[in-house]
């Protein structure tokens, strides 16, 4: 088969133009440039004299929602590339692509097609999103998470000719058009806590509410982290990102099972949430926190809690300080590997048979949902699971337990379609010391993992805080 020749479409042109000359909008509101982006961007045609076109719906959705793109006017069994694109606000640049052969009508229908190659094979409708690796030459150890999540992320997808592994921006595509992925819903309000010594951002769902709420940690990279908060409440719920490891301002001398239950009322206290409706949720060392509130504070008492990827030992019964000073014993068993990269998961190692040095989750009177993973390089969360479910079988609360196992998956489950880091650079608090932590997986069933804790996740959230998945808010962009 000969090789089309190309042509420039002119109204891909003119809507370059337009769309280069305009604003880009606010956060909420919506000019000329948005609807011009509803419309696929056509650069070029092949010698039938149509253009390849190029469609992706929604083109504006939840980072959690599927899209369909669909390539059309192809030629039948034409070789093409679907390629994503996006730049970090660090400034970095990631993509993903998928090869493809187009059926008989000259059509690829990614939802149904399979990719032959790339970053990613089969049958994969987010692919090019959950794929996505730091493009040749970039920095080593990055890893993509998003700070401002008043701003979209915005990817650029494009289609090729060939199977293409490399030299994108050299070569001219077929058609790109650009989609927005938003971690927060139009009516989510973002409001800062700087209340009572506790740091946090508060998001409150749209309407009057009054909403459940859930308390969001997240691990020991410390910082306040808060996407995660901010796609709970696009789903109903009042969720508070807490920061609760910042060495600039918090000292971990200072943070102690008060500052979690200070937060913890500072949510349930708030107009807009139901505080008899109310969840912990944590990530990681936010694990630890969460089971220790859980069995021992006299005041959090949540109607549920989830812990992705953590651990039952080191309960957080004092400072964290002495906690993590406690956690410098066992040091020794940290491992790196042959390219250098931490391995954390046996500092906890055997499991520790002295109740002492666990948290007591025989104390816990709510539905417990632990999400863990089968290849967790970083914390030993399977074993702790195990032991968990014998504390808890002697103790008779078993039946308030859900254990969720994703083999192939790594330490870092994250909202669906998010990229797979089997490493990335890592600061240790404590020590501040920059070093690549070791967190493991696969990409694909990494990827699979994240998308089914976090409707597995969801669910349990309107179990036990709706009573009834039918009051569940679902937002929609």
């Amino acid at each position: 088969m000969s090789h089309a020749k190309l042509h420039f479409c002119p109204d891909a042109v003119w809507i370059s133009l337009i769309s280069e000359t305009l604003p880009r909008r606010n956060t909420w509101g919506l000019i000329l440039s948005d609807y011009i982006m509803l419309a696929p961007v056509r650069t070029v045609s092949t010698e039938s004299g149509t253009c390849p076109l190029l469609t992706v719906q929604p083109n504006r959705a939840l980072v959690d929602e599927k899209f369909q793109i669909v390539i059309m006017n192809l030629l039948p069994n034409q070789k093409v590339t679907l390629h994503s694109l996006h730049q970090s606000e660090d400034k970095d640049f990631w993509e993903a692509f998928g090869h493809y052969i187009s059926d008989e009508y000259g059509t690829v229908t990614v939802a149904k097609d399979e990719s032959l190659g790339g970053t990613y094979e089969g049958t994969e409708q987010m692919g090019l999103l959950w794929s996505m690796r730091p493009i040749p030459g970039s920095r080593p150890g990055l890893r993509l998470r998003k700070t401002n999540i008043l701003t979209p992320m915005v990817i650029h997808i494009s289609v090729y000719g060939g199977h293409l592994s490399q030299g994108f921006s050299q070569q001219t595509p077929l058609a790109t058009s650009t989609i927005e992925r938003w971690y927060v819903a139009p009516g989510v309000q973002r409001v800062n806590i700087r209340e009572n010594g506790v740091r946090g951002t508060l998001f409150l769902p749209p309407g009057p509410g009054p909403y459940p709420g859930v308390l969001d940690l997240w691990g020991g990279g410390g910082g306040l982290v808060e996407y995660r908060s901010a796609l709970l409440a696009s789903h109903g719920f009042a969720s508070m990102a807490l920061e609760y490891l910042a060495p600039e301002e918090l000292r971990t001398a200072d943070v102690d099972v008060s500052y979690f239950e200070k937060a913890y009322q500072i949510l349930q206290n708030h107009p807009k949430v139901q505080r008899d409706r109310m969840a912990m949720l944590g990530l990681s060392f936010g694990s630890a926190v969460t089971l220790s509130m859980a069995a021992f504070s006299k005041v959090i008492k949540p109607q549920c809690c989830v812990c992705i990827s953590g651990s039952h030992v080191f309960p957080v019964d004092k400072s964290l300080f002495e906690v993590f000073e406690e956690m410098k014993k066992y040091i020794d068993r940290v491992r790196v590997n042959e390219e250098n990269q931490v391995i954390h998961r046996d500092i906890i190692l055997p499991i520790p048979s002295d109740p002492a040095l666990k948290v007591d989750v025989g104390r816990i009177k709510c539905p417990l949902l632990l999400v863990n993973a089968g290849d967790d390089q970083n914390w030993a969360s399977v074993e702790s699971a195990e032991d968990m479910e014998m504390m808890m079988e002697k103790a008779g609360n078993r039946h308030l337990l859900t254990v969720l196992t994703y083999p192939g998956a790594g330490h870092l489950i994250e909202p669906p379609y998010s990229p797979h880091f089997r490493a990335s650079n890592f600061i240790l608090q404590e020590m501040k010391e920059k070093i690549v932590m070791l967190w493991g997986g696969q990409t694909k069933p990494h990827a699979y993992a994240q998308e089914n804790a976090w409707e597995k996740i969801l669910a349990f959230l309107r179990q036990h805080l709706y009573f009834s998945s039918n009051f569940a808010v679902k937002a929609k962009l």
